[in-house]
């Protein structure tokens, strides 16, 4: 080809950035340029080699393109045929970019709606049935006016501003995005009905429910939750103080159901955090318990109360409703404390005065009894019982009573007051079995009777002031480890006469 238009034919695909490529009548590719090095590759083929029955026969008897797949990318091969010349040019486009605009929509599980410039639908994606049945219109139909109207503005400057449409029970966020290169619109829809709901309900909650970030910003309080933000100290678009925010971003995190209690305005709320990952915040849910705390408080002041006059363990029993507890206890030891001459003391003692010397030294005996593991049983007047060995057993109770004793008759000694006004107790101690439980259904107490009381009693009454009484079942068994000193016998009421003894001290 020697002419000026041939050589121009010649060198002319050379230059294009498309793929060109050159096939013979028979079916041979005699001709392909640089661009087409990606189509050669998909077909399989060099420049001399046939092109293969197949595409030879797709192009040689299409006259529109022929669509090669090369990898991720689309190519559409258009044949031109040129008999006087003896060969077809085949022009290759990348069609990628397109096929995807095309096939996008279908792939997105978001409504997609494709229309044009007047608002026409022309296309719309199956996620879109929802959306189209709001709007009231389907393929081939108008876009309603009231939306249109809000979204032809937004196309002119660029802008994709949302528009909400709704049919009263969902909502949609809708927004138009302009596609010059194919001369549509694409309209893209977002359900928001769930965020719609959920930005309302804590509106309608009669209960306080405040909304945090996770930066710890509040970002919302319903009316019901105003009043505790305020006790708090915290507010609006303000970090919560950190004593409050701390322990809710923690359980939010660990997505536990712990609750965190707060006072607020002298009333006290337990607050549940819930993450809502979806909307990037946390919701807190509140609840008034200040009448359960109320309670609770009441609740523990009766069982304080309770277990002034009760043994633990029989407070248990009542409390489960047990109708009537009365137990045996083979072996216990007792202890009697009474002030020598309360009579005549008291004769000339002021009221205040005798109860405030009572009082003060009665809650020294408490704080000792508590201390030995041992159960003040009651107080009369002036005199103050102590029980060992129940209602939970104590192996080592006579011993512990033992050493309670000395130390109650030491702390007396000690007292100024008590000297001053010449105060001093005898004690008588004594072992052995008992009969224990509740009397009464209202004002009830604990108490003990038996043998063992009596002569624990005995021990006391006949006893010396300031010396510790104690008979010879309790001699025998604390004669290792304690020095008692014999008294002789003693004519005790009921028993007849009885070997005595006084407990000094424990051994080194």
């Amino acid at each position: 080809m020697s002419s000026g238009v041939d050589a121009q034919t010649e060198s002319f695909p050379g230059a294009n950035p498309h793929p060109v490529l050159r096939v013979d009548r028979d079916g041979h590719l005699v001709y392909a340029n640089e661009a087409s090095a990606p189509v050669l590759e998909a077909l399989g083929v060099a420049v001399g080699d046939p092109l293969g029955d197949d595409w030879w026969h797709r192009l040689r008897t299409s006259d529109r393109p022929v669509e090669l797949r090369v990898g991720p990318r689309t190519f559409d091969l258009l044949p031109v045929h040129l008999p006087e010349r003896g060969y077809t040019n085949v022009y290759g486009t990348d069609v990628t970019a397109a096929r995807l605009v095309d096939r996008f929509p279908d792939l997105n599980p978001n409504p997609v709606m494709r229309v044009t410039d007047d608002g026409v639908i022309r296309y719309a994606n199956a996620a879109s049935e929802h959306l189209r049945a709001v709007l009231g219109a389907q393929v081939g139909d108008r876009l309603p006016d009231e939306v249109w109207a809000q979204l032809a503005p937004s196309l002119e400057g660029g802008e994709h501003p949302s528009v909400e449409v709704s049919d009263g029970r969902s909502t949609f966020a809708v927004t138009p995005v302009t596609l010059p290169e194919i001369g549509l619109i694409n309209v893209y829809g977002r359900d928001v009905t769930a965020e719609k709901a959920i930005v309302k309900f804590p509106d309608q909650n009669p209960n306080p429910v405040f909304r945090i970030t996770w930066d710890g910003e509040l970002v919302y309080v319903n009316a019901a939750a105003m009043d505790l933000i305020d006790g708090v100290g915290g507010a609006l678009h303000q970090r919560l103080p950190a004593a409050v925010l701390d322990p809710l971003l923690a359980t939010a995190r660990a997505q536990s159901r712990d609750r965190t209690r707060v006072e607020s305005h002298e009333r006290a709320y337990d607050l549940l955090a819930v993450d809502v990952p979806e909307f990037g915040f946390i919701n807190v849910y509140g609840t008034d318990v200040t009448a359960v705390r109320e309670l609770e408080l009441a609740h523990r002041e009766n069982t304080r109360l309770l277990l002034n006059i009760l043994p633990e363990p029989i407070a248990d029993r009542l409390r489960r409703g047990e109708p009537l507890i009365a137990d045996r206890h083979e072996d216990v030891s007792l202890l009697f404390a009474d002030i020598v001459d309360f009579t005549r003391l008291s004769s000339g003692m002021d009221p205040s005065e005798l109860v405030a010397i009572l009082n003060e030294v009665f809650s020294v005996f408490d704080q000792l009894v508590d201390a030995s593991g041992l159960e003040k049983v009651k107080t009369i007047g002036d005199a103050y019982m102590i029980v060992g060995g129940m209602p939970v057993w104590q192996p080592d109770h006579l011993e512990r009573m033992a050493s309670l004793a000395l130390r109650l008759a030491s702390e007396v000694r000690a007292d100024l007051e008590a000297r001053r006004l010449g105060v001093d107790f005898r004690i008588g101690i004594h072992t052995g079995p008992v009969v224990a439980g509740v009397i009464g259904t209202h004002k009830f107490i604990y108490d003990v009777w038996g043998d063992t009381v009596n002569v624990a009693s005995r021990m006391e009454s006949t006893g010396v002031p300031g010396r510790i009484q104690v008979t010879a079942a309790v001699e025998s068994r604390l004669r290792d480890r304690f020095v008692l000193e014999p008294r002789g016998m003693i004519d005790i009421k009921g028993k007849g006469p009885m070997a005595t003894y006084f407990l000094e001290r424990a051994l080194a």
